[in-house]
């Protein structure tokens, strides 16, 4: 069940058993130790429980929600890593949270009133648009869920949704509130910039050795040489075992019959085709044709290129209409029909060229299909091997003996590190096989190694023979990129220098065309800015300076490329009259009503914990994670 509702994860049954109906908030601090429960409760929220089994349940289905952003399948240990586990638990004591309260105040859903809701909701609905009871219990099923026991969750939500309704349904944010968000977000401004380019500041000469060194010895983790690892590794896979000279050429020949359509040719035909609006269009085509004007004259005569005709080589299987095809294939090479009537329009048809059928003969295919048969030969032989080499291996049998016994090459890529890149920086041709750099790393000379898969149905073993330490190189050694790196900086600080002088001036009131005079650069306007929105130059760090403070705010900042600096002034600022009735108004009104909805519920929820007590079973919540402690 749980493999079911792995795949199910996010979809609106998912979501109806982790979201609170219509409200998200922060959950939980309380915590706790339970005594005197049964070992299948995860945690206590006054006189309700949320089982194990629940939490369990819903932490899956966090995880796989989240897996399918990260790419790849997290294990339950990272996810805990990443806090899921505590936000899944705390999604179910908040839900406990409100059942308790819910029961407290003795709420409730009629069965009618249930009916009516399961009934209405579109997932359960056939093709007509009818609730379909089929459709329930294939939903369910598919998803792991039990008829009943969906009737009692179903049975939750609609009374935790009876209470925040009352609680916090209907909240409308304050128009001075909207009003306010509203300017802040719809606010233009107006600004005066210099950049600084890295070509204003010019060239930048080689330092001498003495800063160099200097340098150097500053940086030195920067130019350290990482851990290299040097592996040999055996590859199962179909190209290694098959063995084209064992083919028959029988067997060979045998294919080549049982596939000769695949080497078969029908015949072909290169065609143009004209189209009409209106038969009688066609009809004076046709005659203009009969009267020898060609079907070149034809298409200059309306204005028509190459792209506008042609079909490109078709056999007659490939067309569509088969008056068409009818008439493609009646014509001789270089001959024009007359008008035919096609499905969707009438055209004329023009044969460039005819390429009569053809079969490849065996010769020229007997490789490709010996290759083929041994792959197949191969493949089938991949998962005994398997069992055996796996059998050596837990036998003590080292690597190159496995490839000795078993015919298999024993291959030794040069030396990487953890990127998998070379002693000098360059990327190493090694097997893909998932895990393999990684669990180099993780390994070490001696110790035997998971086997790994090698694309679609091959396997790979690898051991660690040589471990390169990590060490601090000599200057020699990357003189050429300490010298760039240098540069590299050095060019940063100029800039930087040169930005702030410039912001110096600025601030004391010399007016940026007067400070472009002197500096050489230009002076520059940007209206109509956005916050939140770069434009130009200015990237998002210049708009945050350029909104960072009122009218006359000066400011220098990286430029939007990142290779040069900006010095900046706030000229003007114009904020739109505010229309309630607008819909950006009306969008930032409902986004912020539904932010003091669900802040309101959020404290009534922890106000509800604090009082009903939250107890924290953490030797069962540990089981999640299939350890001793949480």
């Amino acid at each position: 069940m749980l493999d079911a509702l792995r795949k199910g994860a996010g979809t609106w049954l998912a979501k109806i058993f982790i979201a609170l109906l219509i409200f998200s908030f922060a959950v939980w601090g309380v915590s706790g130790f339970l005594t005197g429960v049964g070992q299948n409760t995860a945690a206590k929220v006054g006189d309700t429980d949320v089982s194990l089994f629940d939490l369990d349940r819903t932490y899956r289905q966090d995880l796989n929600r989240v897996s399918q952003q990260f790419g790849r399948q997290l294990t339950p240990a990272e996810g805990a890593t990443l806090g899921l586990l505590q936000q899944s638990l705390g999604k179910l004591v908040a839900e406990a949270a409100l059942n308790d309260t819910a029961n407290q105040m003795n709420l409730g859903v009629s069965d009618d009133r249930l009916a009516q809701i399961i009934q209405s909701d579109p997932a359960f609905q056939g093709p007509g648009g009818r609730y379909d009871r089929n459709r329930l219990q294939q939903v369910l099923q598919s998803n792991g869920y039990r008829e009943d026991e969906y009737v009692v969750q179903r049975r939750k939500v609609a009374e935790r949704g009876q209470l925040a309704e009352g609680l916090a349904g209907g909240m409308k944010a304050p128009a001075a509130y909207v009003e306010a968000f509203d300017a802040f977000q719809g606010e233009n401004r107006k600004v005066d910039y210099l950049l600084i380019a890295p070509d204003s500041i010019g060239e930048i000469e080689d330092p001498s050795d003495e800063v160099l060194k200097a340098y150097f010895e500053d940086n030195l983790s920067d130019f350290r040489a990482p851990e290299f690892r040097e592996i040999k590794y055996v590859a199962l896979t179909s190209d290694a075992l098959a063995r084209p000279d064992d083919i028959a050429a029988e067997d060979a020949r045998s294919e080549y019959e049982r596939r000769q359509d695949d080497f078969y040719q029908p015949e072909r035909r290169k065609i143009r085709q004209m189209s009409f609006p209106s038969e009688e269009a066609a009809n004076e085509a046709a005659e203009a044709l009969a009267n020898g004007k060609t079907f070149d004259e034809l298409m200059a005569e309306r204005n028509l290129n190459a792209n506008d005709v042609t079909l490109g080589v078709m056999a007659r299987a490939d067309f569509l209409d088969e008056a068409i095809a009818e008439a493609a294939f009646s014509l001789e090479e270089g001959s024009t029909s007359g008008k035919v009537d096609g499905r969707f329009s009438t055209v004329i048809v023009n044969v460039e060229e005819v390429l009569p059928e053809s079969t490849q003969p065996f010769e020229d295919v007997r490789d490709d299909i010996v290759q083929s048969l041994a792959t197949e030969q191969a493949e089938r032989e991949i998962l005994d091997l398997l069992d055996e080499i796996e059998d050596a291996r837990a036998g003590g049998a080292l690597l190159d003996e496995v490839g000795e016994r078993f015919s298999l090459p024993v291959d030794a890529p040069a030396a990487f590190d953890a990127s998998g890149n070379g002693v000098a920086g360059e990327t190493i041709d090694l097997p893909d096989a998932e895990g393999l750099v990684a669990g180099t790393f993780q390994s070490d000379i001696g110790i035997e190694n998971d086997v790994l898969q090698l694309g679609g149905q091959g396997f790979l073993w690898y051991d660690v023979v040589k471990v390169i330490p990590a060490r601090d190189r000599t200057l020699d050694e990357v003189r050429a990129d300490v010298i760039e790196a240098w540069k590299r900086d050095e060019l940063a600080s100029r800039l930087q220098d040169t930005a702030v002088d410039l912001l110096a001036k600025a601030e004391t009131g010399t007016p940026f065309f007067a400070l472009a005079a002197q500096s050489g650069l230009e002076a520059r306007t940007a209206s109509d800015l956005k916050r939140n929105t770069p434009s130009g130059d200015l990237g998002r760090e210049a708009i945050e300076a350029v909104f960072g403070g009122p009218v006359g705010t000066t400011a220098e900042t990286v430029s939007a490329d990142g290779t040069g600096r900006l010095v900046l002034k706030v000229t003007g600022s114009t904020v739109p009259e505010f229309d309630p009735a607008a819909s950006q108004a009306a969008s930032i009104g409902g986004q912020l009503s539904r932010q003091l909805s669900d802040t309101l519920l959020g404290q009534f929820i922890t106000d509800r914990e604090n009082k009903a007590g939250v107890e924290i079973n953490n030797a069962a919540v540990s089981q999640i994670l299939g350890l001793n402690e949480y």
